[in-house]
């Protein structure tokens, strides 16, 4: 079993939603002066690759310390919309994984943007599901959706349509994945454990797949 790590470095200068404050991170102790080395994190909860909960766009759901924690981890495919022109990924283009989807618990879509992480391209043109294909997939019993993109919405956006179609079905959300041009279509599992905080909207994830080795 190999394990790809699907997880962005979390640093001072890291790229960050538009409008958000970045990471800041400070000496709280020093192995100098103290003995021993710690940090003191400042940081928004969905800073980096992290987990969106429905109680991040809705009152009254569910936040991430509601989930069981199977909820985290499962079976997954892959569905590479890199290369593409189109920015928008409608029902027609999903429907070539129908037949794998129902054996999912996750489904991770690949732009191919992480390749811009670090540059201002990062948090434009990224390809998007329309509303009528979150729809869709908000019909499969699917335990969450991953992107290697800042959002599955634009970040224009100001209603976040799909991300309320998805989480309104209790679905999670990961978001600035990367590594996914390492996965196979299928056949793999992935993990994405988030933080246990309480009340959480959202929480920084390590994301990581487990791809069986042909020997």
């Amino acid at each position: 079993m190999k394990l790809i790590d699907l997880t962005h470095t979390l640093s001072e200068d890291m790229p960050v939603y538009p409008g958000t404050e970045k990471p800041v991170f400070l000496k709280g102790n020093t192995i100098e002066e103290d003995g021993f080395a710690e940090k003191k994190i400042t940081m928004f909860s969905h800073t980096g690759t992290h987990m969106d909960a429905p109680a991040h766009l809705m009152a009254g759901r569910p936040s991430l310390d509601d989930f069981p924690i199977d909820k985290f981890s499962g079976r997954a495919c892959l569905f590479d919309f890199s290369g593409q022109d189109s920015k928008t990924i409608d029902i027609a283009d999903l429907t070539v994984i129908e037949p794998v989807l129902e054996h999912c618990d996750f489904l991770l879509i690949r732009t191919g943007w992480d390749r811009f992480w670090g540059t201002e391209q990062y948090f434009s043109d990224f390809p998007v599901l329309t509303e009528q294909a979150a729809l869709w997939l908000s019909k499969v019993p699917l335990k969450g959706i991953g992107i290697d993109a800042i959002s599955v919405d634009p970040v224009e956006t100001t209603d976040f349509t799909v991300h309320r179609k998805l989480l309104n079905k209790n679905f999670v959300i990961i978001e600035n994945l990367t590594n996914l041009d390492r996965l196979p279509e299928y056949g793999f599992s992935f993990s994405a454990y988030p933080l246990k905080i309480q009340s959480a909207d959202g929480s920084p994830v390590r994301a990581v797949a487990a791809v069986e080795e042909k020997g």
